[in-house]
């Protein structure tokens, strides 16, 4: 089987309109593939003014603003007819779906009508944010809902075997693959570092910047990491917080990080020389199925402190890269940080051994997972 017998069709829930974790592998993946000469129709909610230029083709999904105050992120409206005609001409023999929202479910329902096999992507932990706006309740029928979307497809391809794990204890029988990520080691090194630039934000050269990297968003764990900071404050341990990201949070945010220095959002080499900048990398999300940020911060040199959850576990050895904590064990967290602030020797081996181990974190290989198990599911419908 060549690259050109397939042709993928991926849905997607936010290819390019705001930026995340999730679409910058999609289009990574999309460019590898049409380098490798497949076919590939990209089919999602589109912008206006879009945060970056996509790979490929983007056929518009009409979409509405995501309910609750989350209006950044859109959600498609189905498969309606243009979109629907669209993808029959493309005439695809895969379907690749990225996100369990409605736009995914009518995907895979016309592939299971057309008989073409479905590759569905796990890219986050849609079951735990619930409990970040107050709708804890409605958990159960959110883990139900996963469970049917991913056993209707042929393939589930996850980023860690912890989520893999995850995907398992939801109940979900379909075979599952590994689709690891990696990190632009040209732009996340340790000699991005810049002590110039940290001064422009007010932090001096002997202060511990502790790191805070991604959306600002409740379900990244903000509330926990303020709680951390305000128990170091209350133990005197001296340390600088660094902000790197933007969201609908940042006010909120703020208010309970009076010192913190927010730096904002950074893109390209500005990105890497702010990760690289930090001294700790503090990462209390339980939503990740491998973490970008921690993965960044490894390969720039930086000791995380994070969640002992999906993703995480499978990057951080313990000790070692870094510490692992119980998700909401704010004394442990501060402890651990402690310990980096106190100990200038211990966070420069935990640095470095973070960034030998970031180094097998490879685009190339992990794109390459996606095409494997693309034929693999094809050779399996065909025989």
């Amino acid at each position: 089987m060549t690259p050109t017998d397939l042709r993928v069709a991926l849905f997607s829930g936010n290819y390019n309109y705001t930026r995340d974790g999730a679409n910058q592998a999609q289009n990574l993946l999309v460019g590898s593939l049409l380098d490798a000469g497949v076919p590939v129709r990209v089919y999602s909610p589109t912008a206006p003014i879009p945060a970056f230029q996509a790979r490929g083709d983007v056929v518009d999904v009409p979409s509405v603003p995501f309910p609750g105050g989350r209006g950044e992120y859109r959600l498609g409206r189905g498969l309606p007819a243009r979109p629907r005609r669209d993808l029959e001409a493309f005439a695809p023999t895969l379907v690749h779906v990225s996100s369990p929202e409605f736009t995914g479910h009518a995907a895979v329902t016309w592939a299971r009508t057309h008989g073409v096999p479905v590759v569905a992507a796990v890219h986050t932990r849609f079951e735990t944010y619930f409990q970040y706006y107050g709708l804890k309740l409605i958990q159960p029928g959110i883990r139900a809902i996963l469970r049917r979307f991913y056993d209707r497809a042929d393939r589930v391809i996850v980023p860690t075997p912890s989520v893999a794990e995850t995907i398992r204890e939801l109940g979900v029988a379909t075979p599952i693959s590994l689709w690891p990520r990696g990190v632009n080691h040209q732009r996340f090194r340790p000699e991005a570092r810049s002590l110039q630039w940290r001064r422009s934000l007010g932090i001096a050269d002997d202060e511990v910047a502790v790191g805070f990297l991604g959306r600002l968003v409740l379900e990244k764990g903000l509330g926990i990491f303020a709680e951390v900071i305000a128990a170091l404050r209350a133990r005197g341990v001296k340390h600088r917080v660094l902000v790197v990201g933007k969201g609908p949070a940042e006010e909120w945010f703020a208010k309970q990080t009076p010192e913190a220095a927010f730096a904002g959002f950074q893109t390209g080499d500005d990105l890497g020389r702010a990760v690289a900048s930090m001294d700790v990398l503090f990462n209390p999300s339980v939503t990740e199925t491998w973490g970008q940020v921690t993965s960044e911060a490894m390969a720039a040199g930086v000791p995380v402190v994070a969640a002992r959850a999906t993703g995480a576990v499978d990057l951080l050895e313990e000790g070692v890269s870094g510490f692992l904590v119980s998700p909401r064990d704010v004394a442990a967290y501060a402890d651990a940080i402690a310990r980096l602030v106190a100990d200038p020797a211990l966070r420069a081996r935990m640095g470095a051994a973070a960034n030998a181990r970031a180094a097998t974190f490879r685009w190339d290989t992990a794109n390459a997972a996606v095409l494997r198990a693309y034929r693999e599911v094809l050779a399996s419908r065909q025989s």
